[in-house]
């Protein structure tokens, strides 16, 4: 397919290798027909379909040097017009530069072999979103390390987006994904976003996740009649509340929040499921989560936090470790190998040194290795740390060494924060 490409004034053609949600060898569809998207004069293959909405598809591409993108391709609207991709070009172009929100490479036209020209986003492909990682949580929420990192990124995703003006109107678990190169949360998805005060989109966020003053215009547009366009950042904060609530509880809440009971007195539904969960998480940590919640799903918009108060809530002063439950979920550049190594090997500097060039030629099978540390001495004694020049490297490793057996033993391959790796932090993760 050729294609005529156009700058957005933020991109580089040499697209470097990034991590919408990079496909694994499990969730490629093997059906779909291959196709080419040429881009910047370089032909890049689809490797699986990410995403199907009524405007847009989204998928995951590879290019020759193995680099990776995603594309939003956009339809044209019922008008025949692009208003859907001009909206969301323009919102990306105005925020780029934050390290959580998406990075936009750039933006092309592909014209298709029957001569149908779509308008093309070319975005960082990012890894699992909070849906996923919500369904593994199988109902027993997730860890206070894995709540507070990704309130506090999407905290300050809204803080810089507010600050410049901006709604992003549609907030939840799957406009929020984690950035294996960055170690972060990222913010997607700004087809529904516009400038406070002048809100262009009559219907606002997702069923879920909407704020009772979005409920109120959703309605009354749906009824032909006049809105006003009131709808502030505010709703925003209100979102990320019912995302933590979901996260802390491990519990899917639509129902929930659509109840009367919920209406009546969100405070109180929130204080039940505190209460039911407690047990599971030291005391104090769990009543700063639970009040930095409350704050955010104010039904009157005036009393509800702002992104920025919200970020000097006590609870981001407490320091967690994470579980090892978070390192199997969340993928970085750095490997950690467990149930490899015997103490014996350690202190006999013949054998230590053998087992390391042993295991770094192992481990370089599966992508470029930067460093291996495996240390003597606690913590993380016994225990084998890989960087990888890159995340997918890291991924690859991971999904083929899980399950391997070294020297008789299963080994235990889990990811590891590339900061703290680098500052030479190895902490014992809560099991």
């Amino acid at each position: 397919m050729a294609c005529s490409s156009e700058s957005s004034g933020k991109l580089s053609s040499d697209v470097s290798t990034s991590a919408m949600m990079a496909p694994s060898p499990a969730t490629v569809d093997q059906t779909m027909t291959p196709v080419l998207f040429e881009i910047f004069g370089e032909m890049w293959n689809v490797q699986a379909r990410l995403g199907q909405g009524v405007s847009a598809s989204v998928y995951g591409v590879s290019s020759g040097r193995s680099s990776t993108a995603a594309v939003k391709e956009f339809q044209a609207d019922a008008q025949g017009g692009d208003y859907g991709y001009h909206k969301e070009r323009s919102v990306l172009e105005d925020i780029q530069g934050h390290k959580n929100i998406v990075t936009l490479y750039g933006v092309f036209t592909n014209h298709s072999a029957v001569g149908v020209a779509t308008r093309c986003l070319l975005l960082e492909l990012l890894d699992v979103n909070v849906s996923d990682l919500l369904v593994r949580a199988s109902n027993q929420g997730h860890s206070m390390w894995m709540i507070q990192h990704c309130a506090r990124d999407v905290l300050e995703a809204l803080a810089f987006l507010h600050r410049e003006g901006y709604v992003h109107a549609d907030l939840k678990p799957r406009n929020v994904l984690w950035s294996a190169e960055d170690e972060c949360f990222k913010l997607i998805d700004f087809g529904l976003s516009y400038k406070e005060g002048h809100q262009d989109v009559k219907y606002v966020q997702t069923d879920g996740y909407r704020a009772p003053e979005a409920e109120l215009q959703n309605s009354l547009a749906q009824a032909g009649l006049e809105v006003d366009s009131g709808c502030t950042a505010a709703i925003d904060l209100w979102s990320l509340g019912i995302i933590l609530l979901e996260l802390y509880s491990g519990i899917k809440l639509k129902e929930t929040v659509r109840s009367q009971e919920w209406k009546e007195n969100n405070a109180a539904i929130v204080d039940h499921i505190f209460t039911r969960n407690s047990m599971a998480c030291p005391a104090i940590p769990v009543y700063h989560l639970r009040d930095l919640i409350k704050s955010m799903l104010r039904v009157d918009p005036k009393l509800r936090s702002t992104a920025d108060a919200a970020l000097i809530s006590p609870f981001f002063s407490i320091p967690f470790a994470p579980h090892i439950e978070d390192l199997v979920l969340l993928p970085t550049p750095v490997l950690r190998l467990l149930n490899v190594i015997d103490d014996s090997h350690l202190y006999n500097e013949d054998e230590y040194e053998d087992i390391v060039e042993d295991m770094k030629e192992e481990c370089q099978k599966y992508g470029s290795v930067v460093s291996l540390l495996i240390p003597k001495e606690n913590p993380g004694k016994g225990q084998v740390f890989v960087e990888y020049a890159n995340a997918g490297d890291s991924k690859e490793a991971q999904r083929l060494l899980t399950g391997r057996t070294f020297d008789g033993k299963f080994v235990v391959a889990t990811f590891y924060p590339l900061s703290a790796y680098k500052r030479g932090y190895l902490y014992q993760t809560v099991q």
